[in-house]
């Protein structure tokens, strides 16, 4: 749980069949809070103790004794957490209803984003200044002269210029420059990038006709430009931002042509790129739809989900690329980019902008949805409508079993009978609507427990309204035509 997102423990509590909760009662339960704190304060059974003592508590509930225990999220200078002294075997994070042990790479990516000097900023030795593309530096000074004019940099050398953005370094006990990871990821090209990241991939798809794979597509290694970050940014952000629409304003005799919109999106996608573990698989990948545009990164999130929805607190994974879009006037160090996205949207009246993080690998992905909520509404009534007709008789049926169970006092009182109907048309609904759902995306929207969750999609499998295809994390679920 530390590994993730943080969690809540409860000793001793079952699950009923149906999803509700019953206490069995602890034998011992000062004895065991005593041999509880003494095992996670012993470091060789966990690396790091992150509980306070009002973390454990204990309730008496009818008579039953339970011990809740509240685990915080780990901060990244404090992870992995691992149990019995063994940081390989011993590094675990919590999946749903189960633990599993982490990878060496995903254990290796926690213990990149220890420290506070970020990986980009490593002098690459083994490279020289040469190895960067001239054309992409050229042209990144020239949005810096346009954006800062007569800026004291502006006459430096290359060399120089490139040691004072960060793109360049000196190794301990040497005079020579050589690029660092974010001059070579900003500047150079993709067959020499490769060399030094192995799973380095940029990918933007244009997705506007759902019956074509892609109408247009961006790779880093289709070797007909450089493949880079710089050039990858401007590319990539003139196609996402060219259908947004552009209200007629002036500024003076001028027509201002950037919007909130405009930035907001420009912000989206500078966090996507300095944000992404340059060593994880599978790369950046942007796909910019009819209706919406999803970002995809390799990495966590480093202040954690919540913390970067509320904003306030600035900790990029790679600072030197950031502190170099920062001077082109591109995103800005002050952790308010999604908030600023998210007021964005709230003021066009759209749905909210979607975070998502994932494991194994380490993903972060933000869609960016241009429907209005009020149309979501309206489709999503429509599409009830037309689900409850096609329920038809069975699903009335269910209906009065459910308020038969509940009258006749067989359902627990957590809620169950008319609400689980309920429930499963919600799911239905969404699996409609998207044509397939994970797991994971189901829970997210029906707002259950994953245990719930997974009865209710057990009961409409076996029922004929739903179907799952795919095994483990690749499962997927699929309305039938019941």
């Amino acid at each position: 749980m530390a590994n993730c997102y943080g969690g809540v423990t409860i000793l001793d509590v079952v699950e009923n069949s149906y999803g509700s909760l019953r206490t069995t009662g602890l034998q011992n339960a000062a004895k065991l809070k005593k041999d509880f704190w003494n095992c996670v304060n012993n470091p060789v059974k966990v690396s790091v103790n992150l509980l306070m003592e009002e973390d454990v508590e204990t309730f008496d509930i009818n008579g039953d004794v339970v011990m809740v225990v509240r685990v915080p999220r780990a901060r990244r200078e404090q992870r992995p957490v691992y149990v019995n002294n063994i940081l390989w075997n011993g590094t675990y994070r919590r999946k749903w209803e189960g633990d599993y042990q982490c990878s060496q790479s995903e254990i290796r990516a926690m213990l990149r984003d220890e420290p506070e000097e970020t990986i980009d900023m490593t002098v690459l030795e083994e490279f020289t200044l040469n190895d960067l593309n001239d054309e992409p530096i050229r042209g990144y000074r020239n949005y810096h002269s346009a954006v800062s004019p007569g800026h004291v940099w502006e006459k430096l050398s290359k060399a120089d210029y490139l040691e004072r953005i960060g793109a360049a370094g000196r190794a301990r006990g040497s005079d020579r420059l050589h690029p660092t990871a974010a001059g070579l990821l900003m500047f150079g090209e993709e067959y020499r990038i490769v060399r030094y990241f192995s799973e380095y991939f940029l990918d933007y798809r244009d997705v506007l006709d759902p019956s074509i794979r892609w109408t247009d597509r961006i790779q880093s290694s289709s070797g007909d430009w450089t493949g880079n970050r710089f050039d990858f940014f401007f590319r990539a952000c003139n196609k996402l931002i060219r259908d947004i629409e552009k209200p007629f304003a002036l500024d003076g005799l001028t027509r201002i042509e950037d919007t909130p919109v405009h930035k907001a999106v420009r912000e989206a996608f500078a966090n996507c790129i300095v944000n992404t573990d340059f060593y994880l698989p599978r790369g950046i990948v942007v796909l910019k739809e009819r209706n919406k545009i999803i970002m995809q990164n390799p990495g966590s999130i480093r202040t954690g989900k919540d913390q970067m929805l509320r904003g306030g607190v600035s900790d990029p994974r790679n600072k030197a690329i950031m502190k170099m879009l920062n001077l082109i006037s591109i995103g800005e160090r002050a952790g308010s980019g999604v908030p600023n996205i998210c007021s964005v949207w709230a003021s066009k009246g759209w749905n909210d902008p979607v975070v998502e993080e994932q494991y194994a690998p380490d993903r972060t992905v933000l869609t960016l949805m241009f429907t209005e909520k009020q149309a979501e509404k309206q489709e999503d009534e429509q599409a009830e409508k037309e689900t409850k007709k096609q329920l038809g008789k069975a699903n009335r049926k269910n209906i009065q079993e459910e308020q038969v169970r509940k009258t006749s006092g067989k359902t627990s009182g957590n809620g169950l009978g008319s609400k689980t109907i309920v429930h499963k048309d919600k799911i239905i609904l969404m699996i409609r609507r998207q044509k397939s759902a994970s797991f994971s995306e189901i829970a997210e929207y029906i707002k259950l427990s994953s245990a719930r969750t997974r009865v209710l999609l057990g009961q409409l499998v076996e029922e004929g309204y739903v179907v799952a295809k795919g095994e483990g994390r690749a499962r997927r679920y699929f309305a039938t035509d019941k």
